[in-house]
């Protein structure tokens, strides 16, 4: 089934039914009970920021689809050196299959799709991680199931918002805590209801995990934001995901990684028995997989 949209920019960009069919194909992807391919296809890569897991996932599969990826990093192009991301796009939609665009601002990754003949997707913005939903929601499938809820624990960034609302288009109930000043934009509830999900966010930790099959957090001081350092880690206190806030639950952990050990998780959480993370590391390339075929036309 071809989705109707071209570009990824937002896990909403795709309806219910096609992310539920995205996920299927991802698990019968990784199964090996179907090989598509992409032929000589090729997606290139911008990178504004460093990253592991969206440049190898990427980048490793395309090669396993049989096509090729092409890295694009800001010393690489003339992204931010006097071109106007209009002209990037335009040409680069000329000579590749489809664009993966790391970026700060939103606003860019939009202007990308506008001008770029070739499908865009997002691969992490200020505003949204809708790849990184994909591989979140795999993971809960394969290991809790869709019956779970989950509780956000800490700040209400690009991770939680696109988790927010892509758990409310796969019937997963969610509770946000945040502290008052770090929440997520009103904005995301509203989309979320849109799916029949009613979110109330607290800014209480154990309220929010009462109850929780996982215990889903985020680093709190994200690439960018180091000048808010000491401000965060005095509002984020008694946020940490640590054996005390778990005790009395069965609750796994899920943290989309880098994780700043000692901060929002603690190093012997990461390290037990109730972490997905490295699940989920692993489904950013089997969903991701499923994604290219849908938007490049893999056969």
């Amino acid at each position: 089934m071809p989705l109707a949209t071209d570009d990824f920019l937002d896990i909403d960009d795709v309806t219910p039914v096609e992310l539920d069919a995205l996920l299927d194909r991802a698990a019968a992807m990784k199964a090996g009970e179907t090989d598509p391919r992409l032929g000589d296809s090729t997606l290139g890569m911008i990178f504004e920021k460093p990253s592991t897991r969206t440049r190898v996932s990427f980048e490793t599969g395309m090669t396993r689809l049989g096509g090729h990826a092409m890295f694009l990093g800001p010393d690489d192009i003339q992204l931010g050196h006097g071109e106007p991301l209009r002209d990037t796009a335009r040409v680069l939609g000329r000579y590749v299959d489809g664009v993966m665009a790391r970026l700060f601002d939103h606003d860019d990754v939009e202007t990308l799709a506008e001008y770029a003949d070739c499908p865009v997707i997002n691969g992490l913005t200020d505003e949204a991680h809708p790849c990184q939903t994909l591989a979140d929601l795999l993971t809960i499938r394969e290991t809790v199931g869709e019956d779970a809820t989950v509780a956000w624990v800490g700040d209400g960034n690009n991770v939680g918002q696109s988790f927010v609302v892509g758990a409310a288009m796969a019937g997963i109930d969610v509770e946000v805590a945040t502290p008052a000043d770090y929440g997520m934009n009103p904005a995301v509830f509203d989309r979320a209801a849109a799916f029949g999900a009613d979110v109330t966010p607290t800014t209480d930790p154990e309220a929010a995990i009462d109850g929780a099959d996982i215990v889903y957090t985020d680093v709190w001081i994200s690439m960018g934001q180091e000048d808010e350092r000491e401000e965060k880690l005095a509002a984020f206190d008694g946020f940490q995901v640590n054996a005390d806030l778990l005790a009395g639950t069965d609750a796994k952990v899920m943290h989309c990684l880098p994780a700043h050990r000692g901060e929002e998780v603690t190093n012997d959480v990461l390290e037990s028995d109730r972490a997905l993370v490295w699940d989920q590391a692993e489904n950013r390339m089997h969903a991701q997989n499923a994604l290219l075929v849908e938007l490049l036309g893999g056969e």
